[in-house]
């Protein structure tokens, strides 16, 4: 493989204006596709197309009865007056003028409906004293919408399939109509509802995230200057890696890979692994550099030496993220998609433009009279198959050998060979103790609590949630739904009828949470003197009078009827376990008061929707984490065909993936369905760490030494690097944690202790493991090679004889 590399270098060596240029392209591609990138924050995201939640949800119940509603609260010293019910009337005029709205609710529109009822004229009161007696007369009509003497409400209603630009520009639209309904001064007016607050929540996470990611790009640059200030231009890392995550935009774009809002995480996370592949390129190159190389020796020998075992790291990375790919819901596996080509974008950065960029760098410094590490007979230019053009120099030995100056270790250096020594000389305890902790780490994990309650994962005092929980708290039975969907022969058919209604009673009156059940039995009895009429034809005639506005919530054509069951604040009361019990029950009861026979009943909803969603991606956790060490270790096996070298790096990862559950569990801190695909997400990334250090060990060994010194070579080497890039990716993460969104503050917090806890495995556990395991291989091969001889001198005694 080596040699392939050697030749890689060599062709980057001697192309690298093409490459420049072929940078450049890309950027420009890059920022073309990047455009083509789509927001997608859909049931589609939520749950697969091909599963029948999907189906019921999404056809069944969204593009056929569902509604989403914008609520306009007027709050004022009295809302029962004339001029504002007049304003709340121009208000809805306008508003039935946007497209994608269904319908307007308001106290204006039933005086409208009562007074045409009575006197064929659908007007208005015309004083203060006619709307009050309108609203005493009929208070089961204006219940809902005339909270009480100063808040009343206007309940826009707009098509519950809208996208997420469409349900912005009806509210924008309605905005701009609030202001022209000239309601009467002194009066606030303000505009809630799920609609409004999921375009909040989107905004706030969008402008939030880019405000975390300059923070930890400040952060990045800071640590590159504290940790990695042993090289030369120790902050081109971070532009190195920021050109792969742009690529990684285009990519995207091109590729109809779309943003959800979990994938929007993704781009911390590829900064932390991206940056290491370009520091440990960075790191090789300035130490071929010192060892007294020329800058075209130094690249192709970073190349020939660095580029595997990163891309081994890579590769073993790419499988621990390949088990997201196992989750049943849609934006975890976009998740996983989006990290796959992050990392590859990341490392073909590093390799190619970070490389030529240092190379840059390095020819023009020892081009200046007042360059760094100038040598005499230095000259650059193309290099032959050997990748020299001066003395003949072997590129494999990474080493400084002879009379070649070397650098004076620096204090990481010097530490880190003190950690290795205190780890070689402990080797047993400091093994057993790992081990111990681990199990316990891991029973730990199977008791932690999951945060199921999807009103925490949003910040608490943004505005238009307190808006949107103020409306809820004057509103009795408001929020969350259950919904019903019947699918039945013929509609009309009394005996279906008389078993909705009955059935709507049963769950209002005896199920706590079931405030009320509105379907299309309601608008039938209404017009009938409060009872179902007891022919089809009676009540087709009924169908047939009703305005298509009004019944389309609850019937379509002839053969699908909905039940609103509305379940109130159940969602943050209850959280998802509860919901799920509720929608049980609920089942139940259907088997219970059985349907009359043809009719097939489905209970679909937004909360169904998250309860399946919170399910998958929280319950299948230990799974996908067990799938990506499997998936690691047949990598590894497959790579270096050495059962030594498969095992190194796994072990260290299941040490972490123990001790992350010891930590959390310590720290009272809950999973999430962010922090829930933690398990797989360090395995790819942690599992670079091992691979990196013991790639350069058995360098080490294959020079000669031995494995003691290998690993002391090996920690004090590439383990400066380690830290480096370590310590930069738990800088970057460490923005995160001051995210106003608990959820993602909370995957900001789980992610540092990770890469901590790995960063801790690879120079505590990983050096005596290597050194044992390897040291017991040797020990068996002894042992071998004296038997073989012992039967070859036997063979021989008897030949003789």
């Amino acid at each position: 493989m080596k040699n392939v590399f050697e030749k890689l270098g060599i062709f980057i060596l001697n192309n690298r204006p093409v490459i420049m240029a072929v940078v450049l392209l890309l950027v420009l591609l890059s920022l073309q596709g990047a455009q083509y990138i789509e927001m997608a924050s859909g049931t589609e995201t939520q749950v697969s197309k091909d599963s029948q939640l999907y189906k019921d949800y999404d056809h069944l119940f969204l593009n056929t009865f569902s509604t989403e509603s914008v609520i306009v609260m007027v709050e004022g010293n009295d809302v029962k007056t004339e001029d504002v019910v007049k304003a709340a009337d121009r208000l809805g005029q306008q508003a039935l003028l946007v497209p994608g709205v269904t319908k307007v609710s308001s106290a204006a529109s039933i005086m409208k409906q009562i007074n045409y009822a009575e006197s064929g004229r659908s007007k208005i009161p015309n004083s203060d004293r006619e709307v009050r007696e309108s609203i005493e007369s009929y208070p089961e009509y204006f219940e809902n919408l005339v909270l009480d003497e100063t808040h009343t409400l206007i309940v826009i209603q707009i098509e519950g399939s809208s996208t997420s630009q469409q349900k912005e520009d009806i509210i924008n639209n309605i905005e701009i109509a609030l202001e022209e309904a000239d309601f009467p001064p002194g009066y606030k007016l303000t505009v809630t509802g799920s609609p409004s607050l999921r375009l909040d929540i989107e905004s706030e996470m969008g402008a939030s995230m880019g405000v975390l990611l300059g923070i930890a790009g400040i952060l990045m640059v800071v640590v590159l200057l504290l940790v990695f200030k042993h090289v030369r231009w120790g902050l081109l890392p971070l532009p190195v890696v920021l050109f792969g995550v742009l690529f990684t935009f285009g990519a995207m774009g091109y590729l109809g890979v779309p943003m959800t809002m979990v994938s929007m995480a993704a781009f911390p996370v590829l900064i932390g692994i991206g940056i290491d592949y370009s520091i440990q390129f960075h790191n090789r190159m300035e130490e071929e550099i010192h060892c007294g190389k020329t800058s075209s020796q130094a690249l192709v020998s970073t190349v020939k030496n660095t580029a595997p075992a990163v891309l081994i790291a890579l590769a073993m990375t790419a499988l621990g993220f390949v088990s997201l790919f196992t989750s049943v819901v849609p934006m975890i596996q976009d998740f996983g998609k989006l990290l796959l080509i992050g990392v590859i974008m990341c490392y073909l950065s590093s390799l190619f433009f970070g490389l030529v960029t240092l190379y840059s760098f390095d020819w023009i410094a020892r081009k200046n009279p007042c360059g760094l590490f100038r040598k005499k007979g230095d000259e650059e230019g193309k290099v032959g198959e050997n990748g020299n053009n001066g003395p003949k120099r072997d590129l494999e030995n990474s080493l400084c050998a002879g009379n070649i100056p070397t650098h004076e270790p620096g204090a990481i250096e010097k530490a880190l060979k003190k950690v290795t020594g205190f780890t070689i000389r402990h080797s047993t305890v400091i093994l057993v103790v790992a081990f111990l902790t681990c199990c316990a780490g891991l029973y730990a994990d199977q008791s932690i609590p999951i945060q199921t309650d999807t009103n925490s994962f949003i910040p608490q005092d943004m505005p238009s949630l307190i808006n949107y929980k103020n409306m809820q708290s004057i509103m009795s039975g408001s929020g969350d739904h259950l919904n019903v969907i019947l699918k039945v022969d013929d509609a009309s058919d009394p005996e279906l009828l008389e078993w909705m209604d009955e059935f709507s009673q049963h769950e209002v009156a005896n199920r706590g949470h079931v405030y009320s059940a509105t379907s299309i039995v309601d608008l039938v009895k209404e017009r009938n003197g409060g009872t179902i009429p007891e022919t089809s034809e009676e009540i087709q005639a009924i169908y047939d009078e009703i305005p298509a506005s009004e019944k389309g919530e609850y019937i379509e054509g002839g053969q699908l009827l909905h039940i609103d069951l509305d379940i109130g604040t159940a969602m943050a009361d209850l959280e998802i376990t509860g919901i799920e019990e509720l929608r049980d029950i609920v089942l139940a009861d259907i088997q219970w008061m059985q349907p009359p026979p043809g009719v097939t009943v489905t209970i679909t909803g937004n909360s169904v929707v998250i309860i399946d969603m919170v399910a998958g991606l929280t319950t299948g956790r230990s799974m996908m984490t067990l799938l990506g060490v499997f998936l690691v270790l047949i990598g590894l096996l497959v790579v270096y065909r050495d059962i030594v070298k498969a095992l190194s790096p796994i072990i260290p990862m299941l040490v972490v993936i123990g001790w992350s559950g010891l930590v959390m569990t310590a720290m009272d801190i809950a999973y999430n369905p962010m922090t829930a695909v933690m398990g797989a997400l360090i395995l790819g990334v942690g599992s670079e760490y091992s691979i990196l250090m013991m790639e350069r060990y058995f360098e080490e060994r294959d020079a000669g030494l031995s494995p003691v010194d290998a690993i002391y070579q090996a920690s004090s080497t590439t383990g400066t690097a380690l830290i480096a890039s370590g310590a930069t990716t738990v800088f970057g993460f460490s923005a995160l944690i001051a995210s106003p969104f608990p959820m993602i503050s909370s995957f900001g917090l789980v992610t540092v202790i990770d890469v901590l806890l790995a960063m801790i495995v690879t120079f505590v556990i990983f050096p005596p493991l290597i050194v044992l395991m390897d040291s017991h291989r040797g020990k068996k091969l002894d042992i071998f090679e004296k038997l073989q001889g012992l039967r070859k001198k036997r063979q021989a005694g008897l030949t003789n004889t």
